[in-house]
């Protein structure tokens, strides 16, 4: 049985979940769905002209990935705040594993640090997440 965010304990991570290796496909959609056209997430030569080893996904396309953490908890409440910082390049054919660990407990908010690692155990994303229960 699946337990609510309410039932999780301070220290206790939610399921990992790692994503398939990182595709042009997936920049150039996010591109689209985004409206970032910067060529160094789909155009090898730009980002090499940019000094870049290759093209690097968009921050915001892991920022994005990392709320799939949340996402079977929908019924128990929303996200009400995100942070996160950079801490690395995701390139393509990385496997980005999301990670999430309850912090701290308040009322009827849960404090989350998240984390988004390579396959080389590297953080690209680390930050925080404040979730809201519904009453």
């Amino acid at each position: 049985m699946n337990r609510t965010l309410a039932q999780i304990e301070t220290g206790e991570s939610l399921p990992e979940i790692t994503l398939e290796p990182v595709t042009r496909l997936d920049l150039i959609k996010y591109a689209g769905a985004s409206g970032d056209y910067n060529p160094i997430h789909t155009i090898d030569e730009e980002a090499k002209k940019a000094g870049l080893p290759g093209i690097i996904a968009h921050g915001m396309w892991t920022m994005g990935n990392l709320a799939k953490l949340f996402t079977p908890y929908y019924e128990d409440g929303f996200i009400e705040d995100y942070s996160v910082r950079f801490k690395g390049m995701v390139f393509l054919g990385d496997t980005i594993t999301l990670k999430a660990v309850l912090l701290e407990k308040s009322e009827n908010k849960l404090y989350f640090q998240v984390l988004a690692v390579n396959q080389h155990e590297q953080e690209v994303v680390k930050g925080k997440v404040v979730f809201s229960l519904y009453h």
